[in-house]
């Protein structure tokens, strides 16, 4: 006897629509495991725009000089604009982002030659030019009067355009920032000797480029460390001629050198654990500012070279709290 002719109406619709949920549930298990295995970068950049969108950042693009920028832009009130550091792009600002764009406007871009931002073959991309560059954005966007953040690489960068341009920054941060002078680490000895800790070419060497910049290196999933490795081999040129490029003198103290050219408020926020730029060249920035109206340092504990993605809560309230200020 067929029983499922004897229940009663809504049972029978139930059953189907479990039946249909089942089907749909499968079929996402079959998509999300096929992707997972054959194309992981699908699944990362899904992420990315999950976490963009939680920002209510949008993704734009602009020409700009010799570049095409992409770059995040979101919130309303002072503007605020989110450098990244060397062979990083744009989505390290994604955890401290949701929390800065529900009271200022953000933009966030990809540097040129980085992520998805263009690269010119033979151009040079050390601070100077990149300053330069981040000259070509601004006048573009209007962003003019901004609050510029820098970090690494890109704190040299914001540093050095806020000292070329100064009528055009309102407020600067410095995060962990290069080009300061600072106690020699093992990191410093290992670069100036000519050897670039950000390249590798597997899993474990992933695990000892990121050990430089993280208090705890992040627990990936495999296939997703199978691509930050293909995309290190893939870029692995311009990745080394930047960094040489960056050990030439003139470019390891690009930022210390013009300190004195810096006449807005500036603030200095370091990881006290950094192992890639010593928590000395906070000294070094203080000792510097002989123009700046107002100088402002905070130091994190609990984080190596990774602040905003370490410790996004605290690193949101100091670089909130100096905006409010200024």
């Amino acid at each position: 006897m067929n029983t499922s002719n004897t229940r009663p109406l809504w049972q029978r619709l139930l059953i189907r629509r479990l039946k249909f949920l089942g089907i749909i549930a499968a079929l996402a298990i079959v998509v999300l495991g096929g992707s997972y295995l054959f194309a992981p970068q699908w699944l990362m950049q899904v992420n990315s725009w999950r976490e963009a969108m939680n920002a209510q950042l949008e993704k734009r693009n602009v020409q700009a000089g010799d570049t095409r920028w992409v770059y995040y832009e979101g919130g309303q009130g002072p503007t605020i604009v989110l450098l990244h550091g060397f062979a990083a792009r744009k989505e390290v600002w994604l955890k401290v982002a949701p929390m800065l764009t529900a009271h200022f406007r953000v933009v966030i871009p990809d540097l040129p030659g980085w992520g998805e931002s263009s690269r010119n073959p033979g151009a040079s991309y050390n601070i100077d030019n990149q300053a330069e560059r981040l000259n070509d954005f601004v006048q573009t966007l209007h962003l003019q009067h901004a609050l510029i953040v820098g970090h690494s690489m890109g704190g040299a960068i914001a540093g050095v355009y806020a000292a070329e341009h100064p009528q055009d920054v309102a407020q600067l941060a410095l995060v962990d920032a290069f080009g300061l002078q600072f106690k020699e680490n093992a990191f410093a000895k290992e670069a100036m000797g000519g050897k670039d800790p950000f390249v590798y070419d597997d899993h474990a060497g992933f695990v000892r480029a990121s050990a430089w910049a993280f208090e705890h290196v992040p627990k990936l999933p495999g296939r997703f460390v199978d691509v930050f490795v293909e995309d290190n081999i893939k870029n692995r040129a311009f990745i080394d001629n930047t960094f040489h490029e960056l050990r030439e003198n003139s470019q390891v103290l690009s930022l210390q050198t013009r300190l004195d050219k810096l006449t807005m408020p500036v603030l200095g926020m370091w990881c006290h654990d950094d192992k890639i730029i010593d928590i000395s060249a906070l000294e070094s920035l203080r000792g510097g500012l002989t123009h700046a109206p107002s100088i402002s340092t905070s130091i994190l504990n609990g984080c190596n070279h990774m602040p905003q993605m370490e410790k996004p809560e605290a690193f949101t309230q100091v670089l909130t709290s100096f905006m409010l200020a200024h």
